[in-house]
C-alpha cells in the first residue's frame, strides 16, 4: 500500500494525545526519527499495550502521513524491561534517549547512531551501570562530528600538562590557556574520556572508575552535549 512501511526502532518518548492516544518518537533504523500516533494505546486491552514505553526496541509497520505517521503494528525486539525496573538504570537510559532526540533529525537515516543506542541499552540493561552513559555521551559526540581534541591544547597545540577542557575550542587546554578560560578538569578524568573514545571502553566497563571520577566525566559530556546542540539535557537533573 502506498505510504505503508516496516522498519524497526528504539521509543525515545511518549506523550498523551486525546483521551485513548499517544505520539510516540523513535529512533529507527531505516526512516530516522520518526513521530506517530499510536491510536487507543491507553485503552485497556490495547493491542499495543506496553510494547511502545521509552527504551523498547520494536518492529513495527506505519502509515505515512502528511505530519504525523500512524502506527498499524508493533511487535516486540527486546522490551528493556530491567530498564524500567531500576531507577538508577532508567534514569541513565531516559537521559540516553533525550540525548538523541536532541541530535536525531526527522526521516534523515543515521543507521550508526541507531546501532549505537541499541547496544547501549542492551548493555545497560544486562550490566547496569554510570559508565554507560557517560561513555555514549562522549561517544555521541564524536559520531555527530565533535570529536574532542585530547592530545594538545585546542587554542596553542602545546602538550601537557592539562587542566582544562574548553567547550567552544572542544578540546583540552593547557596551563596557560588555562587561565583565561574553559572548564577545570582532572589529568584522571581526561584519561578516561580519552579510553572510552579512544577503543578502550570495555576496558572502563570492565574496571569502572571511582562515581566522583565517573561523575566528574559524565558533567563534562553533558556540558559539551549541550553546548553543542544549544539545548538543555533536561533529564541530566536525575543523574
Amino acid at each position: 500500500m502506498p505510504g505503508l512501511y516496516r522498519d524497526q526502532g528504539v521509543v525515545l518518548r511518549t506523550i498523551k494525545l486525546g483521551e485513548a492516544d499517544r505520539i510516540v518518537t523513535l529512533l529507527t533504523q531505516a526512516n530516522g526519527k520518526v513521530r506517530a500516533v499510536a491510536k487507543g494505546i491507553r485503552r485497556p486491552g490495547s493491542r499495543f499495550g506496553a510494547r511502545l514505553e521509552p527504551t523498547s526496541h520494536v518492529a513495527l509497520q506505519c502509515y505515512r502521513g502528511r505530519e504525523l505517521d500512524v502506527v498499524t503494528q508493533v511487535e516486540t525486539i527486546d522490551s528493556n524491561r530491567a530498564l524500567r525496573d531500576s531507577y538508577g538504570a532508567l534514569t541513565h537510559a531516559i537521559s540516553m534517549l533525550e540525548a538523541v532526540d536532541q541530535i536525531a533529525q526527522d526521516h534523515e537515516r543515521n543507521i550508526p547512531l541507531y546501532r549505537m543506542l541499541v547496544g547501549a541499552l542492551r548493555t545497560l540493561a544486562s550490566a547496569p551501570s554510570p559508565v554507560v552513559s557517560a561513555a555514549f555521551f562522549w561517544k555521541l559526540l564524536s559520531l555527530e562530528g565533535f570529536h574532542p581534541i585530547l592530545d594538545s591544547c585546542a587554542r596553542c597545540g602545546a602538550d601537557d600538562p592539562f587542566v582544562a577542557f574548553d567547550l567552544d575550542d572542544g578540546g583540552v587546554l593547557c596551563v596557560a590557556c588555562g587561565r583565561h578560560g574553559g572548564r577545570r578538569v582532572t589529568p584522571d578524568a581526561l584519561d578516561v574520556v580519552g579510553r572510552v573514545v579512544g577503543g578502550g571502553l570495555n576496558g572502563v566497563l570492565a574496571s569502572p572508575p571511582p562515581p566522583s571520577l565517573l561523575h566528574e566525566v559524565e558533567r563534562l559530556a553533558i556540558a559539551a552535549l549541550e553546548h553543542q546542540s544549544e539545548r538543555r539535557l533536561r533529564s541530566a537533573a536525575l543523574l
